[in-house]
């Protein structure tokens, strides 16, 4: 078998939450492989953890990935101030004689998005609705690569590495197989510390929230990257029990077209045509979404990436641009109707790097800049034939 049968056959996806077939992803002809090792989210420890202790397997993968696919450039992208990350990687491109640079980003959300982390790279805008290779680009998180080190060597992507934290008494990352409880990984994290808690799957700006109910069943899949302890009367708590109807009468009588939400836009400053505010305003008009598909501004929801921060970071009125916008989405799917480009070209706004959120102050925004500096350096092994 070639590198990328050898991936196929031992099921390796996307570690960083879409989960897309990673054969799939590198199926073309790129001129950058790029490793995201910009650990998007505030709070997740995981990558970083990858990156200090597997530099060498990651750098291997890179080069067997660049070797198969003929990739002039390969590099690995993460956070200016992850120092001894970005030292592994290059001690180990030194050892093995390897052409992988690291390339420092600033400290900002979402850093990790791979549209933003492309341009970050190559300066290259990759078109709306549109994907890295378009622009000769291919994006793989750090850990997707471990495993593509591992399918290597004949082993499949049967474990996951995860980071649990919050309210838990050792913050850790965790090495466990899919299917584990989540439960079982909070326990493994010293349990909670606090009674009354919400779990958080995923980052704290795209995670998805989960109810008591579904904690009791819910387990450890392929793309979950992190787990979060949160109080139960917190940010999270409460804008999670917001329904469809009070953020349409929400958005409708509270948006002040202040343009905040379009200013901050990840994607409005790579140059998409997304306006968070023009679709706020079309919502201030009244009606059901569902009625207004034809609309061009509606329709271009689509380009919305749910970074959060339009609603967490940007907005002074605590509204929901990035729900709203991840409802007409799915109408648009139901729909079937598929985002169509108006132009040829794009540039990014010349403000763009000024207009860049600090992770820290988005973080403190979502109410978890306390866990955002626990120290999480405890790592867990999990073997469930040992509870046996």
């Amino acid at each position: 078998m070639n590198l990328i049968e050898k991936i196929e056959a031992a099921g390796v996806v996307g570690c960083g939450g879409a989960g897309f077939p990673t054969h799939r992803k590198l199926s073309g002809s790129f001129e950058y492989l790029i490793a995201n090792g910009a650990e998007c989210e505030p709070l997740l420890r995981h990558d970083r953890w990858l990156m200090r202790n597997k530099a060498s397997e990651i750098v291997q993968a890179m080069d067997a990935i660049g070797a198969e696919l003929n990739i002039p450039n390969l590099v690995v992208a993460l956070k200016d101030h992850y120092h001894a990350e970005a030292e592994a990687i290059e001690a180990a491109a030194a050892k093995l004689g390897s052409k992988v640079r690291v390339h420092r980003m600033e400290s900002f959300y979402p850093a990790g998005d791979e549209q933003t982390m492309v341009y970050e790279v190559t300066g290259r805008v990759v078109p709306p609705a549109g994907i890295p290779a378009e622009v000769g680009a291919v994006v793989d998180n750090v850990a997707t690569l471990f495993a593509v080190y591992e399918a290597m060597q004949g082993i499949s992507f049967t474990k996951k590495y995860l980071t649990v934290t919050g309210e838990v008494y050792t913050p850790s990352v965790l090495h466990v197989p899919v299917g584990t409880p989540l439960l079982k990984c909070i326990e493994l994290a010293g349990g909670a510390k606090i009674a009354d808690y919400m779990v958080v799957t995923g980052g704290p700006m795209m995670g998805k929230p989960m109810t008591a109910e579904e904690l009791q069943t819910a387990a450890v899949t392929k793309t979950t990257g992190g787990i979060l302890v949160l109080p139960a009367d917190g940010y999270h708590a409460k804008t999670s029990q917001l329904n469809v109807k009070r953020m349409l009468s929400r958005a409708r009588s509270a948006c002040i077209q202040c343009t905040s939400c379009s200013q901050l836009c990840p994607r409005h400053m790579l140059g998409h045509p997304l306006q968070p505010h023009m679709i706020m305003r079309k919502m201030a008009m009244g009606g059901d979404p569902k009625d207004m598909l034809d609309d061009p501004i509606i329709r271009s929801a689509a380009l919305c990436c749910e970074c959060g921060i339009c609603e967490v970071y940007a907005c002074p009125m605590g509204l929901n641009p990035r729900k709203i916008n991840s409802l007409i989405k799915q109408d648009l799917r139901e729909a079937g109707i598929r985002y169509e480009r108006q132009q040829t070209s794009w540039e990014a706004n010349p403000e763009r790097e000024v207009r860049k959120a600090p992770t820290d102050k988005v973080a403190a925004r979502a109410g978890v800049y306390r866990y955002n500096k626990l120290e999480c350096s405890n790592f867990v092994e999990y073997d469930p034939q040992a509870d046996r």
